[in-house]
Parts: structure tokens; sequence; C-alpha cells
């Protein structure tokens, strides 16, 4: 890998990030706004109450604008596996292609063929088929977010596979285990309650926008109530999934863990750190009491919530790069070498292979079939620290520890406060009180942005928090990136950076016009 251009590899990375923050912009409030309209939509089929049709039709228009804009991220998203990270896709794509073809063919013809009927068919369908098309488009929307969160959750935790050494390909060998692999389960779960929190935030400040104007009280504080229970509901599954999310990485990605709690020195009944600022210069080797400026923890939760054992050993920054024979950690230097000796083997067996010796090819192939008593050894051994082989130094196995510190807090900081505000909002509105409580409608307007900032969040402890693996311990980014001149990377970095601001401009313009003009009265041209 000496041969690899780092700027190359950051360029692409920088690309790839781009693109999946621009179009998680629009993923979260799809999802949510779709089970919220189907719950409107619901009470106006039960009750027959016009105004609740009325209600509905003004969030389903701004849906459907959201909706239409975010699918042209997602496409480029999609699209960038195969130019920017060709070497990834060669790698796995038989694993990794399997649940986006599916989330292609599958989840988004429902939602398409759906979205037409749901929008479009108020006056040619009857309500309850109008109803089913809504519904059908909810749950079209989560059956896709299903199927790239396999993906993901694979890339965090691969299993389910089998190494082909003739093709130097990973390849499906358990359908299954993917689709039921509990990280992937974990990460979708999580992400699809926060998704619809995300939603149900955006309708209780949209709402709180008008009962500032005093404008459309009614709907307004109709929607507040359908989000609100919604939201509560959902904030708190996200608390809990989040808990399985974490026990998750604790098992699978230890890094990611010392990572996101700033551990350099792992140690038994560890706390978990609820607040604090870390020193500049984070670096391996450096101590536990230099880490931190100020630290507020809770004794033994970060044990208990990992391993679910109070006094149970947390490794830190500085056991899984420097090793703890104590704790049967061996080191990142260690595992690199092997890696190394991995790679020669395979190299060794294909030019055997190329040369003619089938008899050495033979004896060689069985390491790598895991059905035998060498197979199974060598990868104990060796194969499991494959993607270890194409890195040269124990610092490259850290991720960047500041940005996922901070991040975690951020993203649970804020969380917290969302269930707040869920609480508050339903507390008054049931009282008959929220109508003339400004703060409370600032407070809720306010939170609009912040719930977008803490649903990046959690991505960037997801993501930046496994660097430097694109598939965990297997394959690194350095090695799955293309082959392409940086420059070209550049170019295409600013194309899209202006392409998306300019959707994400046009969106907020057009949401915000339809906002301002509220919804409209049954009768006028929908």
């Amino acid at each position: 890998m000496e041969n690899i251009d780092m700027n190359l590899v950051d360029w692409s990375r920088l690309q790839f990030a781009l693109t999946a923050i621009y179009h998680w912009l629009f993923v979260p409030l799809t999802l949510g706004l779709g089970f919220i309209v189907a719950f409107m939509e619901t009470i106006y089929v039960r009750s027959g109450n016009e105004e609740w049709k009325r209600i509905t039709k003004f969030w389903m228009k701004l849906f459907a604008i959201n909706f239409a804009i975010g699918i042209a991220t997602g496409i480029i998203l999609e699209f960038e596996f195969g130019t920017n990270w060709s070497n990834y896709s060669w790698f796995v794509g038989d694993i990794f292609g399997a649940p986006l073809a599916i989330e292609g063919i599958f989840a988004f013809f429902i939602e398409s063929t759906f979205f037409a009927v749901m929008f479009f068919g108020w006056n040619k369908v009857g309500k309850k088929a109008h109803l089913l098309s809504t519904w059908m488009v909810a749950f079209g929307a989560t059956l896709s977010a299903v199927w790239i969160l396999i993906a993901n959750g694979w890339m965090q935790n691969p299993v389910g596979m089998q190494f082909n050494p003739d093709t130097a390909r990973n390849e499906m060998h358990n359908f299954w285990a993917v689709v039921t692999n509990p990280a992937a389960v974990a990460k979708f779960f999580h992400t699809a309650s926060s998704c619809y929190l995300l939603g149900s935030v955006f309708v209780i400040g949209v709402s709180s926008w008008f009962l500032i104007k005093k404008r459309e009280t009614s709907m307004a504080l109709k929607s507040i109530r359908v989000a609100g229970i919604f939201g509560l509901i959902m904030s708190v599954i996200t608390v809990a999934t989040g808990d399985t999310s974490a026990h998750n990485v604790a098992q699978n990605q230890p890094m990611k863990l010392a990572a996101m709690e700033a551990l350099y020195d792992g140690k038994s009944s560890a706390g978990i750190s609820v607040i604090g600022a870390l020193t500049p210069g984070q670096e391996v080797g450096k101590k536990q009491e230099d880490v931190h400026i100020f630290n507020f923890e809770i004794p033994k939760m970060l044990s208990f919530l990992s391993f679910r054992n109070f006094d149970a050993f947390v490794p830190g920054i500085n056991d899984l790069t420097l090793g703890n024979k104590e704790q049967n950690i061996i080191s990142a230097t260690e595992k690199m070498a092997r890696g190394k000796i991995a790679i020669q083997t395979l190299r060794e067996y294909k030019l055997a292979k190329k040369n003619g010796q089938q008899d050495q090819v033979t004896e060689m192939g069985k390491k790598f079939d895991r059905n035998t008593p060498e197979g199974q050894a060598f990868y104990k051994d060796y194969f499991r620290y494959f993607g270890y082989g194409y890195l040269n130094d124990v610092n490259d196995v850290v991720p960047n520890v500041p940005l996922t510190y901070y991040s975690f807090r951020i993203m649970v900081g804020l969380g917290m406060w969302f269930i707040l505000l869920f609480a508050l909002v339903l507390f008054f509105s049931y009282k008959k009180k929220l109508e003339n409580m400004k703060i409370m409608h600032w407070a809720a307007l306010l939170s609009i942005p912040l719930v977008y900032v803490a649903s990046q969040s959690g991505w960037i402890v997801a993501e930046v928090g496994r660097q430097p693996w694109t598939i965990q311990d297997t394959m690194p980014t350095i090695a799955a990136v293309s082959r392409l001149d940086a420059s070209a990377v550049q170019i295409t970095f600013w194309l899209f950076a202006s392409l998306f601001t300019i959707l994400l401009i046009a969106e907020l313009t057009i949401l915000t016009k339809q906002i301002k003009l509220g919804p409209k009265q049954e009768g006028g041209q929908q």
C-alpha cells in the first residue's frame, strides 16, 4: 500500500462524508413525517372530521417536497461506491450489494408506487384505499432504511461471509446471518426511532410557529398532540435502542467505544463520562489523568452498559494499541504483523496457482477454508487481522477521539432535551395552556435545527468512530479507495457541494413558502 496517494484517500472520504451528510438532512424527515401523516389520515378516516383531512394534506405536502429532493443525494451516494470505492465494491460487492439491490428493487418500488396514489389520488380512490397508500409509503420508506442499515451494520460487524482466495473476494455465505446481524438490528431500531423523533420535533416546531403567529391555532394544537405522543414514545425507544447499540459496539468495536469515552487506560468498574473537556493533543500512550481538563462521570456505569457487569474491564485506547497481557489483548503492532503474513500467504497462493503448482495450491488452499482445522487455525491466528496488514503505524487504528467524544455527548444531551420537550408540550397541551406559552413555542421552534445537529452527531459517532475501517478489521479505507487522480475527486467534490447546497436552499425555500401559506381550505386547489 506504499503507492497509495493519501491525498486521494482524504478527498474520497471527504466527498463521501459530504454526500452522506447532505443525504441525511432529507432521510430522517421522510421517515418521521411518513408515519405522522399516516396517523393523521387515520384519524380523519375514523372520525370523518374534514379538519383532519386538511391537516393531513398540509403535512403531506411538506413530506412530498422533502421526499422528492432527498432522492437525488441517495442515488449519488450509492454511485460513489463504484466510482470512489471500487476496491471495496470488488472485495465485498457480493455481500454489500445484496441489501442495496433489495432496497432499490423492492422497498423503493413500494414507496414510488404508492406515493403517486397518496399524493395525487385524494379524489380518485376511496378513503380507505387512499389511507392504505399512505401507510404503504410510510412502511416503504422504513423498509428502505432496513436494507440500507443492514448493509451499514455489516460494515460495522462483518458476518455471514466466506473468503474466496481464487477471486480475492469475500462472498455471501449466510444471507440470514447478514440480515439478523446484531449490529444491524440494533442500528436499524436506533436509527429509525431517532428519525421518527426528528419528524416529531419538526411537526411540533412548525406548529409552534403558527402559534407564535396566532394562525391556524386548532391545526397547530392538534398536530402537536399527534407528534408529541409519537415523539415521546420514539424518544424512549431511541434511548433503549441506543443502549443496545452501545452494548454491540463494546463487543465488536472496542476502539470506537474507547474513543466515545476518551478512555485511554482501560480499567475495571469503569465510569461513564457524562460531561467533560479534553486536553489538546490526544495521542497513543497518553495517561488517563492527563486526558481531561475536567470530567464528571457516573461510577461503574460504562462497565455495566458495555458488558452488563459493574465490575467488567473496559479496554482503553492504550490497551488496544499497545496491548495488555493481563487482559489477553494483543497490540496493534502484532495485529499488523499477522495481517501482513495473511496478505503474503494470499500472494503466495495466487502465485502458485499462476505457475501451475497444484500441490502447493491444494495445501495452501486449506488455510483459507474455515471448514478445515488448518483454515480455522489460520483464521484465528492470522487471517482475522487481514485488514491490519495494510497499516503501518499504531496511530492509524485510532479514530479522531475529540470529534467522536464530543459528538456522542451532543447527541445524548440533545436527546434528553427532546424527551423533556415532548413531555412539556403534551402536559401543557392537555392542560390547555400551550396556546399562550410563547417560551414553549420558541423552544420548540429552535429545536428544529437542534434535532438535525443531534442526528448528524449520531452518524459522526458511528462512522468517524470506526475509522480507519471501511469494513471493521477487514478492510481499511486506504485499501478500499479507487485508483483515481486526486484532482478528479476534488473537482467532483466541489461540484457536489454546489449541487447539494442548491438542493438544500431549494428545499428550505419551498418548505418555508408552503409553511407560510399554511393549510388550504377544502375546496381550494390542492
